[in-house]
């Protein structure tokens, strides 16, 4: 049985929690290097990227993090996508480097530019629409050759993969469409056979 890691030290950890009982599938809040050894995938949450770096640092856990998704499945969304990315432009700012993507910090303006529009979605080489709802949302600005997008706003990719590793710009987890975990859940099931 799979059991789906949610990172807990701040952010919007319960709506993930929320997708995956409408999954059928097991989660854990995780606050510690040992709860994530527990995990057979990990997701980070959105809140604000600084924060959870230093939470992370203060509990000890960058380094598990970290190696954690050097072979389990990883899913960072908006802030969570800032920590396991490449780098952060124009920003000096730690990363997990788990994802070679370069992106950038509140792409889209303040709090008050916060909204909801219609993406592209390329789940299973099927083109398809979805809500996405942006949050300080980060843009990603580059990705590596070895990087294949997923979901576009507008020509902005806002979804992207590389092995094992899922970073998306918005909040899915805000709405009632559960394709993206969904898809997160089987990058899980692959990595353990």
């Amino acid at each position: 049985m799979i059991t789906v890691g949610i990172l807990a030290l701040q952010g919007d950890f319960d709506r993930h929690q929320q997708k995956m009982a409408t999954l059928s599938v097991k989660s854990r809040l995780v606050r510690t290097a040992v709860q994530l050894a527990q995990c057979d995938g990990l997701i980070i949450p959105g809140g604000e990227s600084t924060t959870l770096i230093n939470l992370l640092k203060k509990h000890t856990m960058w380094d598990s993090v970290r190696r954690f998704g050097k072979t389990k499945p990883v899913y960072g969304t908006c802030a969570g996508c800032i920590l396991i990315a490449d780098s952060i432009v124009e920003m000096d700012q730690d990363s997990l480097h788990l994802i070679d993507i370069s992106v950038q910090r509140n792409a889209y303006g303040r709090q008050v530019d916060s909204f909801i529009d219609d993406v592209k979605v390329q789940l299973n080489g099927t083109l398809d629409s979805m809500e996405g709802v942006f949050i300080r949302a980060p843009k990603i600005v580059s990705i590596g050759a070895n990087v294949t997008p997923l979901a576009w706003h507008n020509d902005d990719i806002i979804l992207a993969e590389q092995a094992n590793i899922l970073a998306g710009t918005f909040h899915p987890e805000l709405t009632d469409d559960v394709r993206i975990h969904h898809y997160f859940l089987r990058k899980i099931q692959k990595s353990m056979y």
